[in-house]
């Protein structure tokens, strides 16, 4: 395994994060737990970079750039507005906390076959408070996205049979894409 490569993506993939957690901050202010909690989160993925310098000074570190057939992750440039803007932003940081998570387990494995004790105490920290990160973000997505129906169901076509659907009145398309598949109007309650 290239270390190297891995330990690039690792840098660049905590520094976008960290770059995102702060856009979301800003972007989001009006939601102070949403604020507050992705500047101390970007904070935390700033520390990541640091405990990785030495590691990377040890072993290399190859960027993204030189490896083309990467899949990018560029980060967020802007927020979007409003609660289902939120719902969204807060899904694209949930993704690239998740290649961050993975990319850690990769350099875990190499740390273990290396028996590089160093490396491996950095991966515990970092991961774990990855791990948290994507914790967070999964529960803040399930507080900012609108419940589903109790009962009846909602199509594409319009609100159907029971008074769930009654309380999705003004929320326009989203609530029917969270909860009726493509071409799936005759499905019963999810």
């Amino acid at each position: 395994m290239n270390l190297n490569i891995y330990l690039g993506l690792l840098h660049k993939g905590e520094q976008t994060l960290a770059e995102s957690f702060r856009q979301v901050s800003e972007g989001h202010g009006a939601e102070p737990d949403v604020h507050f909690l992705c500047r101390t989160l970007a904070k935390q993925c700033d520390e990541h970079e640091e405990i990785l310098r030495p590691i990377a000074g040890r072993y290399g570190e190859v960027s993204g750039d030189d490896e083309p057939e990467r899949l990018h992750a560029d980060g967020l440039s802007d927020t979007r507005s409003g609660p289902v803007g939120l719902l969204r932003d807060l899904q694209d940081l949930y993704i690239l906390a998740s290649l961050v998570d993975v990319t850690w387990t990769v350099v875990e494995q190499a740390a273990s076959a290396l028996r590089d004790k160093e490396l491996l105490a950095a991966v515990e920290k970092c991961q774990s408070e990855t791990q948290l990160q994507i914790s967070w973000l999964r529960t803040r997505m399930k507080q900012a996205a609108p419940p589903g129906p109790a009962r009846g169901r909602v199509t594409a076509a319009g609100y159907t049979n029971g008074p769930a659907a009654s309380g999705f009145h003004g929320c326009g398309g989203a609530i029917q894409a969270l909860v009726t598949m493509p071409g799936d109007a005759s499905a019963g309650p999810r």
